[in-house]
């Protein structure tokens, strides 16, 4: 199980109350949230190994060289990533919290979670589940190897939808493979990228659906001379003007799955990696209840 932790830490930012803190008052909401997420993946899906992956660089350079619009609209003027005030503090506590427990947490430099996420999957000899609330991860599904999305989109951790390449379909109309593609041409606004403008989810299905790929879409419109759906003249006229995007956008979209990075085991702990440490932050941050209840999942 791999987990998008900041998809998961903000998530649990926003749905449980700033009024949740630790004794001196500082708000933790996210930290338990996360904690308590967590004890409930483990315990409804019983995963050998579990992941949090982690944000090392949440705006990297090969993609906004490409696409400089690419999440700039969350950059803070100080340059990093807009976080609401409370929950910035917390992020350094989840990490000491995991670091004490033993849970793996897992990054590379220079790159997002998304790319840590897709090295890992890549690399698995067994099924996987991805735990997000980004779309952007249903390119990685693959029935052959059993890698699914567990989307937290709907609701809680108790209410995911199960995404797989017939999830896909079903939604987008285009095979799982295919979906990068598809995003590239629908865009996203949510991360900055415009796509081709006046394609929308339709129009990029049956084009993908047409063609099979980007290139052969754009391959195909090269040598259109006679307008034909899906390649209408409009649609024509709105590749071409987009092409200059269409070259570099690939390298955005697509999740990076072959990073150099060290192998990683990712074992639930069956004790946590130093107790007494694990013990003082839950004394201090008041996270005693969230604590009690990962180690009952995890048969401290």
């Amino acid at each position: 199980m791999l987990l998008d932790a900041a998809s998961l830490y903000f998530r649990a930012f926003y749905g449980v109350p700033t009024s949740v803190t630790a004794p001196d008052g500082m708000p933790v909401n996210a930290v338990r949230g996360f904690l308590d997420m967590s004890a409930r993946l483990i315990a409804a899906h019983r995963p050998e190994r579990f992941v949090a992956c982690w944000d090392d660089d949440w705006r990297p350079a090969f993609r906004t060289d490409a696409v400089p619009s690419y999440k700039a609209h969350r950059q803070s003027p100080e340059g990093g990533e807009e976080v609401p005030d409370e929950l910035g503090p917390q992020v350094p506590v989840l990490v000491e919290v995991l670091a004490a427990a033993g849970i793996a947490r897992v990054g590379a430099p220079g790159y997002e979670a998304d790319d840590v996420i897709g090295t890992l999957a890549t690399r698995a000899a067994g099924p996987v589940d991805v735990v997000t609330g980004d779309r952007d991860l249903f390119q990685l599904v693959d029935d052959a190897r059993g890698v699914r999305v567990l989307y937290t989109a709907r609701g809680g951790i108790g209410d995911l939808d199960v995404v797989d390449e017939g999830a896909v379909a079903a939604r987008y109309g285009v095979p799982g493979r295919s979906y990068a593609d598809f995003a590239v041409l629908r865009g996203d606004p949510s991360d900055g990228l415009p796509g081709v403008k006046g394609v929308g989810e339709k129009t990029a299905a049956a084009l993908v659906t047409a063609f099979g790929t980007l290139q052969g879409i754009r391959e195909a419109a090269a040598r259109t001379a006679v307008p034909k759906a899906p390649l209408t003249a409009s649609v024509l006229k709105k590749l071409h003007e987009a092409s200059a995007y269409l070259d570099v956008a690939p390298a955005v979209v697509q999740v990076v799955t072959d990073i150099e990075m060290p192998a990683v085991e990712g074992h639930l702990p069956r004790s946590p990696a130093d107790p007494a440490a694990l013990d003082a932050l839950a004394e201090r941050y008041g996270l005693q209840t969230s604590v009690a209840r990962l180690a009952s999942v995890l048969g401290w």
